[in-house]
């Protein structure tokens, strides 16, 4: 396994504006790193240049501890897992797996025991006199992956294994894929657009948008710590509540906002960069609304719709300003299209991002007590 260093790395093409622009990252030995974000953010053609299918244009990349910008893909110690399966038709599942490593020269007891081992793991055992065409979706990226596991790579790389497949199918392969990084404490790096299949299985979550890096870090510090807008409104489902609104009063224990409407709502932040007068984003998770005024900050809208997941639901609604909102609710609960409904949330529970989408940092609870103290 290997560690992956990536400082100042830079793609254009025939000396066009940068597709990806300046990238630092530190990939751990034995860590999931998912990068993520919307199409064409870049995270495709990074995967690209770590496998060696893109050159670099600009900075470095190492792997294991050496530098392998001109190194061809076969001597970089990686396998690659594709989006589309790409097995050999004609193969046995047998023969998929088995045909890297004759063309590496191994021994044929060599081969034969990897590939037992790795078919043990992914439960495919049953299935290696089997041609792809006789497998179901499922089965068919677990060979793909089986091809990679026989390999026995520094490092895995997946290009969004999952898009293929139906719904449940996704879930139950994502928790195959997993485990199977528990099982190898291998590295792996995993491509996807999907941010729940990135918040499920990575160690580490790279938020990219317009060839840059948002964010980087834990699955919880991303979903409680955004450092931008867009982090804010890519992670978490459904995405976090974003609503203009003015600074009309600065003091030692957070702002106070007007929100659209006439709503003053109070959240516990820095103020050092704000000052009455400027616009800012006030952000809220559905989960952290009460559908009744029992916090310490109120307002009000009214239901648009009403989505019923069991044990609790969304509840979409337009405030008295006219912003769409969605609140996590009591699933027992019934509700009518058109009902008017009293909200509530905690001044802590308010993120708040400036006019130029930057987070401001939001105080701790020892922070507040020391400040109102004064």
């Amino acid at each position: 396994m290997a560690n992956v260093s990536i400082e100042n790395l830079r793609k254009s093409y025939d000396g066009r504006a940068n597709v990806l622009a300046d990238l630092n990252l530190d990939i751990r030995d034995g860590e999931f790193c998912v990068l993520v974000g919307p199409s064409g953010c870049g995270k495709s053609t990074l995967l690209r240049m770590l496998c060696g299918l893109e050159d670099i244009s600009g900075g470095q990349l190492a792997i294991g501890g050496k530098v392998v910008n001109h190194l061809p893909p076969a001597e970089r110690g990686i396998a690659m897992v594709f989006q589309s399966y790409a097995l050999y038709p004609h193969m046995t599942v047998y023969k998929n797996m088995a045909f890297g490593l004759k063309v590496a020269g191994s021994s044929k007891a060599d081969i034969d025991e990897r590939i037992r081992h790795a078919a043990g793991i992914l439960k495919i055992d049953h299935l290696l006199d089997r041609l792809p065409r006789e497998l179901s979706g499922g089965q068919r990226q677990r060979v793909a992956i089986g091809r990679a596991i026989v390999r026995k790579p520094r490092l895995f790389l997946f290009d969004e294994p999952l898009s293929n497949l139906d719904a449940a199918l996704r879930v139950q392969t994502r928790l195959e894929i997993a485990k199977l990084h528990k099982e190898l404490a291998a590295t792996i790096v995993y491509v996807t657009h999907d941010q729940v299949e990135a918040m499920t299985l990575g160690d580490k979550i790279v938020v990219m948008h317009d060839g840059r890096i948002q964010q980087a870090g834990t699955p919880l510090e991303l979903y409680q710590h955004p450092q931008n807008l867009f982090v804010a409104g890519f992670i978490g489902s459904p995405k976090m509540n974003l609503l203009p609104g003015t600074v009309t009063h600065v003091a030692p224990d957070g702002l106070r906002v007007e929100i659209a409407g006439g709503a003053q709502l109070h959240a516990d932040v820095a103020t050092d960069a704000v000052k009455p007068g400027d616009k800012v984003t006030l952000g809220l998770r559905a989960e952290q609304i009460r559908e009744h005024a029992q916090g310490s900050e109120h307002f009000s809208g009214t239901v648009n719709l009403v989505e019923h997941l069991g044990e609790a639901n969304f509840i979409y609604l337009t405030l008295d300003g006219g912003q769409d909102i969605v609140v996590r609710g009591d699933g027992n609960r019934d509700l009518d299209i058109g009902e008017h409904l009293e909200l509530s949330a905690d001044s802590h529970a308010f993120h708040v991002f400036d006019a130029q989408g930057q987070a401001l940092r939001r105080l701790k609870p020892g922070n507040l007590q020391s400040s109102r103290r004064h």
